[in-house]
């Protein structure tokens, strides 16, 4: 992703400010500047896109706070702790955060909350289904909670309230209104996921397949340009695509 956004950025006209990276991380992307830590990186630049892990939240978003730099994050796996800083953040500098930068995705999310909302739960059962490569670490996905949510916002209740996941040997009949997820990993598959509303008539599948991580880069990118200079707060790429 750190070589991907490079390219990206310079592909848009900006200038790459520097990065960070893991000691035992790939080679960095040539001509970008190895910065010490994020707040080298936050003073730096203008504006920070942060696909890192989920235990660094909390530290980048004091780091951008403090510094007054942008931030577009699409880290997944962050917990309630991690989003509270994550907001926190979003009252001193512009914060993009999103499960997923694709415009593809975009979509989807705003397509499932107004299915949700006119399918009525106690007829259609609503089931997410993901698969990603063997590296991935957590589960769901990101992208995969966000269409959750998108759902549970469309039927006017808390995803965590209705969330069954990794369902294992008796685990009795489904609840009526949950919202089910089923994780697979496998090869190198770079993002796929598929919403299924099944009723007892009929079944709704919306599907969303990435190729390519470009894909994710390009809009992180353009999340970015479109954050430059803009109020603090917490937006989404709902936002950054004009969608309301």
């Amino acid at each position: 992703m750190g070589r991907l956004l490079a390219e990206e950025v310079r592909a848009a006209g900006a200038t790459v400010a520097g990065g960070t990276a893991r000691p035992a991380s790939a080679p960095f992307p040539e001509g970008v500047p190895r910065l010490d830590d994020i707040a080298a990186l936050a003073r730096a630049a203008e504006l920070v896109i942060d696909f890192t892990h989920a235990d660094t939240a909390r530290t980048h978003a004091r780091a951008l706070a403090e510094a007054r730099t942008g931030w577009v994050l699409g880290t997944s796996g962050l917990t309630e702790a991690d989003e509270a800083a994550v907001a926190e953040a979003a009252r001193h500098v512009p914060v993009v955060y999103a499960a997923n930068f694709s415009a593809g995705v975009t979509l989807v999310l705003a397509l499932a909350e107004r299915m949700a909302a006119a399918l009525p739960a106690e007829s259609y059962d609503a089931e997410i289904v993901e698969m990603h490569h063997r590296q991935k670490v957590d589960a769901p996905s990101g992208t995969a909670i966000g269409i959750g949510r998108a759902v549970a916002k469309g039927r006017g209740v808390a995803l965590e309230a209705v969330m069954e996941a990794g369902r294992h040997g008796q685990t009795g009949a489904r609840r009526p209104g949950a919202i089910g997820f089923a994780s697979l990993r496998g090869g190198q598959v770079v993002g796929e996921h598929t919403l299924v509303f099944a009723a007892a008539d009929e079944q709704i599948a919306l599907t969303h397949r990435a190729f390519a991580r470009r894909t994710f880069a390009a809009g992180a990118v353009r999340a970015a340009l479109w954050a430059a200079g803009r109020a603090p707060g917490l937006y989404d790429m709902g936002d950054v695509l004009g969608l309301g």
